[in-house]
């Protein structure tokens, strides 16, 4: 912050940049920025993708993210994951942190951009929670068949060289890769759900109004977003023998 005659005032708002793949999109100050299917950054012909879904833009000496789509949400992140947010339809949310990463789901596609800022105002969050037995990430406690699950659905991401977007396999192709009968498959899956579902993950409670695609998706988007999961991780897939193409 600057001083002048003792008033404090912020610094000039710098351009910020944009990357998906190997896209990368530089937006300067007073220019809006929309990403969806027909956009400023097209991301898909995914016609479960709306035509505009995300939208950046500067006000009041911040940058904002928009949602302006009326059905997909999003979750945002910090670059450590540890910081996070849930982007309805309608809402938005400030640009704080120097490198922010955005996962969503359209149909049974996920979806993964980064946002770079010169200069957040925050840095990233730092945690504490070491792996020991059983695995943990922050306050989640993953058992190794569930780690296992989540790496299955997660892979076509994971192995993306860079943000970009992966098919979610069905549950019947992810229990095959890891060698497990659907049965076995879809009891693990509800279990790991049902424990994210008791901290407050929206969005993995079954029944009729949440198809299987859906909590499959959600699940992949949570775990990616928030580092649940990475790229580092899929050695746990090679040692069981299954490696992704």
């Amino acid at each position: 912050m600057d001083e002048l005659d003792g008033v404090t005032t912020a610094p000039p708002l710098r351009a910020l940049r944009v990357e998906y793949g190997d896209q990368q999109h530089l937006v300067e100050p007073g220019r809006e920025f929309s990403i969806g299917r027909e956009s400023d950054l097209n991301i898909d012909d995914n016609p479960y993708l709306h035509r505009r879904f995300l939208r950046i833009r500067a006000e009041s000496g911040l940058w904002w993210l928009e949602n302006v789509g009326t059905l997909l949400s999003a979750t945002v992140t910090d670059a450590s994951g540890q910081v996070q947010a849930r982007l309805a339809p309608g809402a938005r949310l400030p640009l704080v942190f120097e490198h922010v990463h955005i996962v969503f789901g359209a149909g049974s596609t996920s979806y993964e951009l980064s946002v770079h800022t010169a200069g957040g105002i925050y840095g990233p969050a730092v945690s504490s929670v070491s792996r020991v037995g059983d695995e943990t990430i922050g306050h989640v406690p993953l058992t190794t068949s569930q780690r296992q699950l989540i790496l299955a659905l997660a892979e076509p991401l994971l192995r993306q060289s860079s943000a970009g977007h992966g098919e979610i396999p069905s549950s019947a192709e992810a229990a095959s890769r890891l060698g497990w009968t659907l049965t076995a498959f879809n009891r693990k899956l509800d279990n790991v759900c049902d424990k994210l579902d008791r901290i407050g993950v929206p969005g993995l409670r079954g029944g009729k109004e949440n198809l299987a695609t859906n909590r499959r998706l959600r699940l992949v988007e949570y775990a990616i977003a928030t580092r649940l999961v990475t790229r580092d991780d899929l050695a746990i897939l090679e040692r069981l023998g299954v490696a992704g193409g």
